[in-house]
């Protein structure tokens, strides 16, 4: 069987593409540059660090109703149903916190020791949901490709579209035999071959394998406060926040992986396993997963 692969950089940090077999999108080799290419475009469509992306120019608008592509469509629905799922943990409306806790910059790369993070953290506590729920001003007319929002909502991309593109690159790539679509740690998995793969589990202190997941068809995700972390006036701080505060989310738990059906989804779970602290996290991985905690030991979680 022919196979066809391409890691590159995108959404901040290393994707790939795997293709085997020949299929709708044509050869491996064809296929992959196909959602290569679709990729690194809707990855400039939203990235919030550019001024003339799609994103950039959808929070700078005071039209409280207005057109979008299909494609930020298809992003403002999934905002607003990872927010339902989890009862407004996965909160794609907190860009403003995000900026001003310091991530600002496409180039934020270097990331905080794990000791030394967790040494200077606040005490644990779970985070909560926004008690304004801004997310549940936010709405889109499929049909009609309308958004609407009030003026000064704004929306950050996050993990949220990594798992979105990773599903429908996916959906292109269904025909061939197998792929795998990794948008920076968002997988999707799948194929007409059904062809089973094993994924490994790192800590995200030392790098070692903690567990290896099997996976024939579907999504995974992995969330970690250690990927994108600095200093904020001599505070620790990270990219994952809790809603009801703006700040850094301390709540024990350091890394999820979640196993889904898809990598939207598995995205949101992992975050709201994460948010959750560790007496609720594995509660959100029905389908499976792993929870690493601040004390370095883990736990993997059974699919229900």
């Amino acid at each position: 069987m022919t196979e066809a692969t391409n890691t590159f950089t995108c959404f901040g940090g290393n994707s790939n593409v795997l293709v085997e077999g020949s299929g709708p999108a044509g050869t491996p080799a064809e296929a992959v540059t196909m959602a290569t290419d679709q990729l690194l475009i809707w990855h400039a469509q939203f990235s919030r660090f550019k001024a003339d992306s799609e994103l950039a120019m959808l929070n700078r608008d005071s039209r409280e109703r207005l057109p979008v592509s299909p494609i930020m469509a298809a992003f403002v629905q999934a905002v607003v149903d990872s927010a339902g799922t989890t009862g407004g943990l996965v909160d794609a409306t907190l860009l403003d916190q995000i900026e001003e806790v310091g991530y600002k910059s496409d180039h934020l790369r270097a990331s905080l020791a794990l000791p030394l993070a967790m040494a200077l953290a606040p005490p644990r506590a779970p985070a909560r949901p926004d008690p304004a729920e801004r997310w549940r001003a936010l709405s889109v007319d499929l049909p009609s490709g309308e958004v609407t929002r009030p003026p000064g909502l704004h929306l950050d991309g996050g993990g949220i579209v990594k798992g979105l593109f990773a599903d429908l690159i996916g959906d292109l790539l269904a025909g061939h035999d197998g792929y795998v679509v990794d948008c920076e740690g968002d997988l999707r998995v799948g194929g007409a071959g059904r062809i089973g793969r094993r994924f490994q589990v790192t800590a995200p202190f030392d790098g070692s394998v903690l567990h290896e997941l099997a996976v024939t068809d579907g999504g995974v995700a992995t969330t970690s406060i250690t990927k994108r972390s600095w200093l904020d006036r001599g505070r620790p701080a990270h990219h994952l926040l809790d809603p009801s505060t703006g700040r850094p989310a301390y709540t024990g738990v350091v890394q999820v992986t979640a196993l889904a059906p898809t990598a939207l989804e598995a995205e949101a779970l992992a975050k709201a396993a994460l948010l959750s602290g560790p007496d609720a996290a594995a509660g959100w991985l029905t389908h499976g997963g792993v929870v690493v905690f601040d004390d370095l030991s883990h736990q993997v979680v059974r699919a229900a």
